[in-house]
């Protein structure tokens, strides 16, 4: 397997008081869509920032291509494309402009695909940069950031201000880069998002990352929502081991059950005449709010 693109190990950061990272782990392989979630002040653009050598971590490490995220950020950068969340621009300057500096500092864009962007994203890159609304400014940086051909694209909460068609354009663009052999580093907290572009994906918490893995994988730790129709009474199901907060009805009955426990919740099911049954895993979201209650 190649080297990873992105290692950060045991990543530290406090501002005064406020620890923003406590310790983050983060390996993203070549090739892969790796998002990121968490709500906001959980430490996602901390841990870009030190990804970026845009800031120095007080402990820890970052690697990106296998080199240092702070000493050699400037090598690092030749290699990357980055889009923030609040994206600031000349405000004399045409859209057109800026986005044609971006490509020319990067000197591997492609003009024609930054006419096909522009298009697609229903762009004007006529007007003056300092009249455009937040949802523009986001494309003026995702139409830069895609019209170059970079190994890593690091977004931090890149469709911030667009609707949801743009939203839908903005996936396509990824999945471009993903079928080139790209990697990306998707930071959001727009869990639909997450859920059909990623690979694998982090959570962070307070600083911390507190589950990692694919989607499946965390949804086979957690437990599905079960509805089943049967024309008797189910009793007993309430008494099976894995089955939790059990709700029963004339004829039917809803309830949320551990995986572990299927085979012997199915095994009772089937003999109780069941007539229908739907089993149905957990969102992201669910996933995620999992971590955050309480």
């Amino acid at each position: 397997m190649p080297d990873a693109a992105i290692v950060a190990t045991g990543l530290e950061k406090a501002f005064g008081k406020v620890r923003a990272l406590d310790g983050v782990d983060l390996t993203v392989q070549p090739g892969e869509v790796y998002g990121f979630i968490g709500p906001n002040g959980a430490g996602k653009s901390t841990t870009i920032r030190c990804l970026l050598g845009i800031l120095k971590a007080d402990a820890g490490q970052a690697q990106v291509f296998g080199l240092d995220a702070w000493q050699d950020a400037v090598a690092i950068h030749h290699r990357l494309s980055y889009v923030p969340g609040d994206v600031n621009l000349w405000p004399n300057l045409t859209g057109g402009e800026v986005i044609d500096l971006f490509v020319r500092l990067k000197k591997n864009g492609d003009t024609g695909y930054r006419q096909e962007l522009i298009e697609r994203f229903d762009f004007d890159p006529t007007k003056k940069c300092g009249a455009y609304s937040k949802g523009n400014r986001q494309k003026v940086a995702l139409i830069a950031a895609f019209s170059t051909d970079a190994d890593l694209y690091i977004l931090d909460e890149p469709t911030s201000g667009l609707d949801p068609l743009m939203e839908l354009v903005f996936r396509e663009c990824v999945l471009k880069v993903k079928q080139e052999g790209k990697t990306v580093l998707l930071s959001s907290h727009i869990l639909s998002e997450v859920e059909h572009l990623c690979d694998r994906l982090s959570i962070i918490r307070q600083g911390r990352i507190v589950d990692t893995g694919s989607l499946r994988q965390m949804q086979h730790l957690t437990r599905c929502l079960v509805h089943v129709e049967a024309p008797a009474p189910l009793d007993g199901l309430g008494q099976l081991p894995g089955v939790h907060d059990l709700q029963l009805e004339p004829g039917e009955a809803r309830f949320r059950l551990d995986n572990a426990e299927t085979a012997a919740v199915m095994a009772f099911l089937a003999s109780q005449g069941v007539t229908r049954l739907t089993s149905t895993p957990p969102t992201l979201e669910e996933l995620f709010m999992s971590h955050y209650e309480g």
